[in-house]
């Protein structure tokens, strides 16, 4: 949960006030501070009104360096006239321009060789940072040199970060402001309560990871601990004035929560006047604002949901648990500024939960409940028969075996319970995780490579990046504590289809373990050299989506949809691509379920050669799944099986009698021609359908200067998107 620590305090006049919205003036009521105590959201009533702004954060490691890290200009001019070779005929660079081309400080947007830049001297300078500060020692020369090779690297798609890593790295959020939560992917935290802890603490922690645009995943473990929901006092009110900043809407819902849950409470109102209106730039993280109107919303449904369980004098329940969590995700993500994702854990023995996207059954969680991706904690053994049935409907829920992620890194026979104290995993189930930990991921793309030895050389400067990043701190106390013992990584592979077509699958195995223990070399040596902690685990297989479109890969282990298939993009309804998109040629249509956003279908054809996912077994893919784990991933693989219902959907409950000995997790998806889901991230389309929207397309000016790139898009449905 953020932390209120070092906010600053401005006193506006006292006195009462004579009026507010949605209450009468002649109600006594008390204004809030934030007290500094230390403790996150510590309040109480005083007097007079309080306005809380939050502190500048940790100091960043950039300018505890002596002097900024810098690539040469010589090397630079080198790459400054290139054309970067942008996967899928233009769908890469669209795709760059709209999502991670910054605006520079002279009103222009990168060019891809600038942002590579960026990020490579942002990661340097984490170094340098880091080094200086340590007393460990700083060799300029040598560090040009691996930045160089870093650069050529990613410039030349042999591996990219991840897209929160090309979006933040080197920005002022960074190098300026130290807010490395946002170079995370991916969290997790438990709802279980322990003695000395709120029980908001785990709702206001993913609220605040969401708006750095950490996916995150929580279980519904405080549904069994008994914890009665209680109304508040009506007549004496406490008015909190909500800072326009991401840590006063956090503070703003622990308020809310913490009014119902600890006795002797008085009811919350609140002031949005201080929120900037919608559609102002907001500079540090980028986007522009959304206005107060999400926020509002979100505590307006938030108090329902409170008000109607403390009336029935009831108990928390799962699904008061899912739709907060859940209604979270829609505030973050309503406001077109961060795109995030969540995923839940719960029993599979629990018809509550498994209903939970039972939308016949309960109809109002049709408007939040596609904000999570829904697993249960499946036990070794158990009868799948009843969740597969399911599976054959819509495809959820997946599953995670949570004894094989404690008890395993690779799933090679051999038992290291390195993971003991793990309690989920990450939204696209490729992390182990304990609670309130976060994790950073790299992608390598193994098809760009010409010899296994050129794929070490490229690991060796992906590692770099991905342990630089545990160098950072967040802003969050017991996420510290963890990712400092843990420094958790996950190098994955992508376009791993693509490597199969070309160099088989005993190739595949081949560069698996020689990559693996590569990294592993790497992680002794990077952390004698950073004076920190070996990785708890180092490898995973995630799903990809826009980073590996930038370079022309397959998602991770998928197949794709077909040869000829429309890739969906999601965009603000008020973006200034629109028009252009439009015009272009590209079809453009409202998003279904997500309103204020729309989706563009893009033409793709993947190429001759390659098997597409209809021609690939539901068996096979659970086998390659398998292959992954045993010789790759140390945390998990993430894999989305796909499944003919009809033909396949009989099999689920045998193949995963099989494969629970075999992987840590899974999830399904019925293929059938109109999709599980409406408007799918991938659509298979015939030849035809391919040249008829391609006569449609004209040439696109990526060139215009409407600050498109500050915007950040909302997710995919399913988890196969930049989310993770």
């Amino acid at each position: 949960m953020a932390s209120v620590r070092g906010a600053q305090l401005r006193w506006a006049r006292s006195g009462r006030l004579s009026s507010h919205r949605g209450l009468s003036s002649v109600i006594p009521r008390r204004i809030l501070s934030i007290e500094q105590t230390g403790d996150p959201l510590v309040a109480t009533g005083v007097d007079r009104v309080v306005e809380s702004l939050p502190g500048i954060g940790p100091k960043a490691l950039a300018r505890q360096a002596s002097t900024p890290f810098r690539l040469s200009p010589k090397f630079m001019k080198e790459y400054s006239s290139k054309k970067a070779p942008f996967g899928f005929n233009g769908l890469g660079e669209l795709v760059y321009h709209r999502t991670y081309s910054r605006v520079r400080e002279d009103g222009e947007n990168e060019d891809w060789h600038d942002t590579v830049q960026r990020v490579v001297e942002g990661t340097f300078n984490m170094q340098k940072g880091w080094l200086q500060s340590s007393g460990l020692g700083w060799d300029e020369s040598k560090k040009q040199i691996e930045a160089e090779e870093m650069f050529d690297r990613i410039f030349n798609f042999k591996f990219l970060p991840p897209g929160r890593g090309l979006w933040a790295m080197g920005s002022q959020l960074t190098e300026d402001r130290g807010v490395y939560a946002a170079l995370n992917n991916c969290a997790f935290v438990s709802t279980k309560t322990r003695p000395s802890k709120k029980v908001s603490e785990p709702f206001c922690f993913l609220m605040d990871a969401s708006m750095l645009g950490v996916g995150v995943g929580f279980d519904t473990e405080a549904s069994k601990q008994n914890i009665h929901v209680l109304l508040p006092d009506e007549k004496n009110k406490e008015i909190f004035v909500v800072p326009d900043s991401r840590e006063g809407w956090v503070q703003a819902l622990g308020l809310l929560l913490d009014s119902f849950f600890i006795p002797g409470s008085k009811a919350m109102d609140f002031d949005f006047s201080k929120i900037r209106p919608r559609g102002t730039p907001i500079k540090g993280f980028g986007g522009v604002a959304s206005g107060s109107g999400v926020l509002e919303d979100l505590l307006n449904d938030v108090r329902n949901i409170l008000q109607t369980v403390a009336k029935e004098n009831s108990t928390l329940s799962m699904t008061n648990i899912v739709d907060i969590m859940n209604m979270i995700g829609c505030c973050v993500i309503a406001g077109n500024v961060r795109r995030t994702a969540e995923i839940a854990f719960g029993p599979p023995t629990s018809s509550e939960y498994l209903n939970l996207k039972n939308y016949e059954e309960n109809p109002e969680r049709a408007a939040y409940g596609w904000a999570s991706n829904n697993s249960v904690y499946a036990e070794l053994g158990m009868d799948y028969k009843d969740i597969c049935e399911r599976i054959r409907d819509n495809g959820e829920p997946g599953f995670a075996w949570l004894d094989n992620m404690k008890k395993f890194s690779r799933m090679n026979g051999v038992e290291d319970n390195k993971d003991a104290r793990a309690l989920g995993g990450n939204p696209c189930l490729e992390q182990t995780l304990e609670s309130y930990e976060l994790c950073c991921l790299v992608e390598t793309f193994p098809h760009n490579h010409e010899s296994i030895e050129d794929f070490e050389k490229t690991l060796e400067s992906a590692f770099l990046y991905a342990k630089t990043v545990t160098l950072g701190k967040t802003h969050w106390d017991t996420t510290n504590k963890v990712m400092t013992r843990n420094r958790r990584i996950g190098c994955s592979m992508t376009g791993i289809a693509q490597f199969i077509t070309s160099r088989g699958v005993g190739g595949l195995k081949e560069w698996c373990n020689r990559g693996y223990d590569k990294i592993q070399k790497l992680d002794e040596k990077l952390s004698e050299d950073f004076g920190v902690p070996r990785s708890i685990k180092t490898t995973s297989i995630k799903p990809s989506g826009t980073v590996s479109l930038l370079a022309g890969a397959t998602p991770g282990m998928h197949y794709p949809e077909s040869r000829y298939y429309f890739r969906r993009v999601r965009l603000p309804s008020d973006s200034d691509l629109v028009e252009p998109l439009r015009k272009c040629g590209y079809q453009v249509e409202d998003a279904h379920g997500q309103p204020g956003t729309l989706v563009v279908s893009i033409p793709v054809d993947a190429g001759e050669g390659i098997r597409t996912s209809k021609e690939v077994s539901m068996w096979e893919q659970l086998s390659l799944a398998a292959l992954l784990q045993e010789n790759w991933a140390d945390n998990q693989v993430s894999c989305t099986v796909t499944f003919d219902p009809e033909t396949e959907g009989p099999q689920l409950e045998h193949a995963l009698n099989y494969y629970q000995y075999r992987l840590k997790g899974i999830s399904f998806l019925p293929r059938v021609s109109a999709g599980a889901y409406k408007q799918m991230p991938y659509e298979g389309i015939s030849e035809e359908e391919y040249r008829k929207a391609m006569e449609k397309v004209s040439t696109l000016d990526l060139k215009l200067k409407d600050n498109r790139s500050e915007e950040l898009l909302p997710p995919d449905l399913f988890c196969d998107s930049s989310k993770c």
